[in-house]
């Protein structure tokens, strides 16, 4: 039998690209946003997917209709928890299969009997485990990428092809179960040392301890081929790791010595039909997993009540964001109070934000949120909020307090400025940048400078840009800024502010300006420096 159309098409086949083309496009990079395994740590989105067999930034894309497409798929898989049941019993399966080829090539031996069968029976098991969970929600599928692959297991499983693997397994597995020992010959040396070994017979009965004095009392000496002149040895016990593979080596080639004829045949099957067939299925491997652990995360915020949404997706050019009811998933997965959200839109008066506020007053946790939002809708999945409009990005850059090691050579300022400077060597106007308490290690005035430029920078480069920021100065450059910039096409700056209501951190974030007064005593009370606190520590140093 040769490769048909059918086994073509499944070995293209995709669940989180709606086509041949779109994936191509993506393996070839065109389509995928530079966001680096470092943004996604510090973001914190690696911890929650924690992927076993591919990393999460090879599934970013900024191709509308490969978001869509993965939208529609989450959607299936939310609504038909029997779909998450399906795949989670798949993946062991899978997972034994690629243990199953790794043993083979670390033995080099491609000819083994025992591991042919296994293969086959975890494939079978495969299909068998998929046509009958795909077929029990297939009704409720709206998606069509798990209603393609239902389709086509579907006609795995009906085929003739597959009947007669069923059959030819049944038939091959039922003689190796019919083996309960095997009779070798072994030569000695002059010393009595095992030289030589070869197979006598494989037998259908188990051999047992004995010894010659029980066999002449049985009176069947001469005719009882299973009873051994000694007890029988466990095969462990007292042998070294060396001998016990021997032992098992000898053991298997004996058997596929014996039954070479039938599998000549059989490896015809496997090459030709189910190594196909399995290679489909451990293509998806990877996506299996990513689209697990996406939807376990979007049913952990569900059940905790929290919104989510499928966000309009808007082109590259048109650079939205515009997000109601925003808040930071890993926030909410970790604390029982009740979610503050908040509305964050960009504009076209205002693309750079500069967000300033008190202590834990939530800029870090609104600064993450969006990052967030962006990548899990580059990904393909709901986001946390109400309701959004996004275009993608060609990129995320994060410049979060880090305890980089160059700080010795550089300085806590120079390390810093370093970083900054690594980020304009490749923003757009299409990328997306979040500061958060960036250039924090020198004086306000110094920082209030350096800050001003930056954001000069990103206005001219034209990229949204959340510059959340205990510089509460850095407002009064603001104005110059814009005066400045916009005129030759820049990217407007506005200010937003972490609120206190009633002398409590609200954590709801407006757009305001910063007024700076509640400031100072917050980063007294931060270092300790109330006095309050300046008269314990006096006390306790009396």
């Amino acid at each position: 039998m040769m490769k048909g159309s059918k086994e073509l098409e499944l070995t293209n086949f995709s669940l989180i690209y709606p086509n041949e083309q779109s994936q191509r496009e993506h393996m070839t990079s065109r389509n995928i946003p530079d966001i680096s395994m470092y943004v996604l740590e510090e973001l914190g989105l690696l911890e929650i997917f924690d992927l076993k067999n591919s990393q999460l930034s090879e599934f970013f894309t900024s191709d509308p209709a490969v978001i869509k497409y993965r939208m529609e798929t989450f959607s299936d898989m939310l609504n038909n928890p029997e779909l998450i049941k399906t795949l989670n019993a798949l993946l062991p399966i899978l997972n034994d299969i690629m243990e199953l080829r790794r043993l083979e090539a670390d033995s080099g031996d491609t000819n083994d009997y025992l591991s042919s069968i296994t293969e086959i029976e975890l494939y079978i098991s495969c299909v068998d485990t998929l046509d009958d969970g795909l077929n029990e929600v297939r009704d409720n599928l709206k998606g069509s990428a798990f209603r393609t692959l239902c389709d086509r297991i579907n006609e795995l499983a009906e085929s003739d092809y597959y009947s007669e693997l069923n059959e030819r397994l049944c038939e091959l597995t039922q003689r190796v179960r019919e083996i309960r020992s095997v009779t070798m010959g072994v030569n000695l040396d002059a010393q009595l040392r095992p030289k030589e070994a070869g197979v006598l017979s494989i037998n259908p009965e188990p051999f047992r301890s004995g010894d010659v004095l029980e066999k002449i009392l049985r009176l069947n000496f001469k005719d009882d081929e299973y009873t051994c002149i000694a007890n029988l040895v466990p095969f462990n016990r007292k042998q070294s790791e060396n001998q016990k593979t021997a032992l098992q080596l000898a053991f298997t080639s004996a058997i596929n010595d014996v039954y070479k004829s039938s599998l000549h045949s059989w490896k015809k099957i496997v090459q030709q039909y189910v190594l196909e067939n399995t290679d489909f299925l451990l293509n998806l491997l990877p996506e299996i997993e990513f689209l697990i652990k996406g939807t376990r995360l979007m049913q952990a915020l569900r059940s905790r009540g929290c919104a989510l949404c499928e966000p309009q997706i808007t082109s590259m050019e048109e650079r939205a964001f515009r997000a109601v009811g925003l808040y930071n998933p890993a926030v909410a997965l970790k604390v029982d109070d009740e979610i503050v959200t908040n509305d964050l839109i960009f504009d076209e008066n205002a693309m750079i934000y500069v967000l300033s506020g008190p202590n834990r007053g939530g800029k870090s946790v609104i600064t993450c949120a969006l990052g967030m939002a962006q990548a899990l809708m580059q990904l393909g999945l709901f986001i946390p909020a109400d309701s959004a409009v996004i275009s993608p990005v060609d990129a995320i850059f994060t410049h979060f307090p880090t305890g980089a090691d160059d700080t010795i050579d550089k300085g806590r300022l120079g390390e810093e400025c370093a970083r900054l400077g690594e980020i304009f060597e490749k923003v757009t106007s299409h990328s997306l940048v979040l500061l958060d308490e960036s250039l924090s290690s020198t004086g306000s005035y110094e920082a209030s400078y350096i800050a001003a430029e930056v954001l000069t920078g990103f206005s001219c480069a034209g990229c949204r840009t959340l510059f959340s920021t205990h510089l509460h100065e850095l407002s009064g450059f603001i104005d110059d800024i814009n005066a400045k910039c916009i005129p030759q096409g820049g990217a407007p700056i506005d200010t937003l502010v972490a609120g206190i209501e009633s002398g409590k951190r609200s954590f709801k974030i407006t757009r305001a300006k910063p007024d700076g007064k509640s400031y100072a005593r917050d980063i007294a009370d931060k270092y300790g420096l109330s006095h309050d606190s300046i008269m314990e520590k006096i006390k306790r140093n009396r």
